[in-house]
């Protein structure tokens, strides 16, 4: 994955910056902790939940049909938050989806939340 400290921008299929990997953790564009990568490009949130994988260009990519029923996994330890990069490089050319393919991004947010919201939020209290 290139250098480990440099912030690589994950874009939406529009063209707009949908986070910033830091690899392995995965922000969001304020800068709060949204999720991970592993070594395989596979993409979690916070709580361990599969959200789908990393394409090249860095997009959040996810089929619409059969990757709903894998294990959780174990997050790994909560990072700091990061303060994001004043300026981002335009995004590049993206190919265009097949349509088995979402972009989560745009069209499932909700599976990249902070720790502290998400429908799927574990009692902290």
């Amino acid at each position: 994955m290139g250098n480990v400290e440099k912030p690589i921008p994950v874009y939406t299929s529009r063209g707009d910056v949908g986070g910033i990997l830091v690899y392995p953790y995965i922000y969001n564009p304020t800068g709060e902790w949204i999720g991970w990568v592993t070594p395989e490009r596979e993409v979690y949130s916070v709580l361990g939940v599969f959200v789908g994988r990393l394409g090249n260009p860095p997009r959040i990519l996810r089929r619409r049909a059969d990757e709903y029923q894998r294990p959780r996994k174990s997050p790994p330890p909560r990072p700091k938050r990061i303060y994001p990069p004043a300026t981002i490089p335009l995004p590049p050319m993206m190919p265009e989806l097949a349509f088995d393919t979402i972009d989560v991004f745009i069209e499932l947010p909700q599976l990249l939340h902070t720790m502290d919201s998400g429908e799927l939020k574990e009692d902290l209290g």
